[in-house]
């Protein structure tokens, strides 16, 4: 089992930014690839960036290329989303997620195991 809780949501202007963190604990930490997810009132929850085992790969959507970045410190057991030029569309819950079983960062929502509880991010325009 992982517990995962994330922190950092909140409420921003757009062109704003906000770094989310997801603190793990449990199994050992860098046996997972991480991911973030997003969804947004009446949407199906969607893919947004994952990272591999060791940090060195990472994935992203087209809608959060070069503006959101995802990193991970296996020493502190932490998986981070630093969100950069946010617009309104990007309102949503954000959660993260382990995959024990993915060979590298993967955009499927049921290869990840483990799932937040979500955080709160609204971008007022």
């Amino acid at each position: 089992q992982v517990q995962l809780v994330e922190s950092g949501g909140g409420l921003v202007q757009a062109g704003g930014s906000l770094r989310l963190s997801c603190a793990a604990s449990g199994r050992t930490f860098s046996n997972y690839v991480m991911g973030w997810f997003r969804q947004a009132p009446g949407k199906e929850r969607e893919f947004v960036t994952s990272i591999s085992r060791n940090g060195i790969n990472t994935l992203h959507a087209d809608s959060v290329k070069g503006r959101f970045t995802i990193s991970r410190d296996n020493a502190k057991n932490t998986v981070y989303l630093q969100m950069n030029s946010l617009k309104p569309e990007d309102t949503a819950v954000y959660y993260c997620a382990a995959a024990a079983a993915a060979i590298g960062p993967t955009v499927l929502v049921r290869a990840y195991e483990y799932w937040g509880q979500g955080t709160q991010v609204t971008v007022s325009s």
